[in-house]
């Protein structure tokens, strides 16, 4: 007898349909259909579609999404769009950034999201409030969702003085990770010193900002690189953006992506705000602004794919889904084949856990049972498809029952007493 047991559901290309068993939170066994254990106190019967394990949003902004509604003009480059928020972020209520925080974490785990890194910015304008709210958020929602909280300084460390105090209290309160932005301060070897040192200090990993533009003289990363190879923090290190890697001749550009594989850093690539902000200073042809993701995987480096925002000045679309985002990495980047779906896939599950270096995931026995269940029969069909209908289980748990039909766990009326408890009385999915 299992608490949970999936039958004939599908978890690789292979097609072959297989039976899951949940026990205790934990995936208890995987076996031929048919061939484990019958019996269980809830059963769903996937009638062959796509098991993946819970998919990892890599990076994602909490505190500043769906800002629209105020902004009193849209962004037309990278610096505007810091400058209309950093405006914005004065009247930031802690009551409001909850809530919107909140609704990105509701959409993001209705879609399939079990594991979230997020960027709390962390300045003088803020203070600690975004810290302060997704430090909350981790703890009222663990039941529904693992959330690392990046202590992330957006203004620049130096340009913004009173931040490097503000960062430190933020290691202090329980930030998990400490963030840099090296386009924000103006002596980049000063804002390494001080993240690699903060790193040092607290014992935490790094993720950076880095290289968003077209200039192919920005190259940050490869300083980024150099350093974790000294501070020996392979494997530490993840960096978001890196689009002026894809302005660089291709030589270059790969001996670039070979220090960033012996140094073990992850690149998150963040299409959606890149493909918005960059190549509008090109008056012809025009060039996509994105990380060359295929030469990165060529050259064996870990590459994951982030919403990063949501309906804001850097991007004034989008929703907290990463298969919306995976599509839109697909046309832009001509990873339309089969081979393609199947590697856009591990960016969204396989390679962003390991850029947030999470132990023990994935659909294998003794891992946390956190899944979602399409009735998609393969990775490209799910992508292709972008279907609204999922089901999603965190460690054994289900907390999606039916397509954007979100759960009233999250209701604003209620948020507080219910956020972090257990829904009970859910209904099985069958397909149908």
């Amino acid at each position: 007898m299992v608490d949970l047991l999936i039958t004939d559901t599908v978890l690789s290309k292979d097609g072959r349909q297989m039976d899951v068993g949940v026990s205790s939170g934990k995936i208890a066994f995987i076996s031929p259909s048919g061939e484990g254990i019958s019996e269980a106190v809830h059963v769903v019967h996937a009638k062959g579609g796509l098991l993946l394990p819970g998919l990892v949003e890599p990076h994602i902004h909490l505190e500043k999404a769906y800002l629209l509604d105020v902004m009193d003009r849209d962004a037309d480059s990278l610096q505007d769009a810091i400058q209309i928020t950093a405006k914005l972020k004065s009247s930031f209520t802690d009551e409001d950034i909850y809530e919107r925080s909140l609704a990105v974490i509701r959409q993001a785990v209705s879609n399939g999201v079990t594991h979230m890194r997020c960027h709390a910015e962390v300045d003088p304008i803020l203070g600690l409030k975004a810290m302060e709210s997704a430090l909350h958020l981790k703890q009222t929602l663990r039941h529904q969702l693992d959330l690392q909280v990046v202590a992330f300084p957006q203004e620049g460390v130096f340009r913004s003085p009173g931040t490097e105090e503000l960062m430190e209290e933020a290691l202090r309160m329980g930030a998990d990770v400490v963030g840099g932005i090296t386009y924000q301060d103006e002596c980049l070897e000063d804002h390494l010193d001080f993240a690699f040192g903060l790193a040092e200090k607290y014992g935490k990993p790094l993720d950076f900002h880095t290289d968003f533009s077209d200039n192919p003289n920005d190259r940050a990363i490869a300083d980024i690189a150099r350093r974790t190879l000294i501070t020996g923090m392979q494997g530490q290190v993840s960096a978001g953006h890196v689009t002026s890697l894809g302005s660089l001749p291709e030589h270059e550009a790969m001996d670039i992506a070979e220090l960033l594989h012996r140094a073990g850093i992850s690149v998150i690539t963040l299409p959606m705000t890149d493909l918005f902000l960059n190549g509008r200073g090109d008056a012809e042809g025009p060039r996509r602004g994105l990380a060359p993701v295929k030469l990165l995987q060529e050259c064996s480096v870990n590459v994951a794919i982030g919403v990063n925002n949501i309906r804001n000045a850097f991007t004034p679309f989008g929703k907290a889904d990463p298969l919306e985002v995976a599509w839109l990495l697909a046309v832009t980047s001509y990873m339309g084949g089969e081979r393609d779906a199947l590697a856009l896939i591990r960016m969204l599950t396989y390679n962003a856990a390991q850029a947030l270096g999470i132990e023990n995931y994935g659909m294998k026995v003794g891992a946390p049972a956190d899944m979602v269940l399409f009735r998609e029969r393969s990775e490209r069909d799910v992508l292709l498809d972008k279907p609204e209908t999922r089901m999603v289980w965190k460690s054994g748990v289900q907390v999606q029952q039916y397509g954007s039909k979100a759960i009233e766990w999250l209701r604003k009326s209620q948020a507080m007493d219910i956020i972090g408890t257990r829904v009970k009385g859910m209904k099985l999915w069958r397909n149908s």
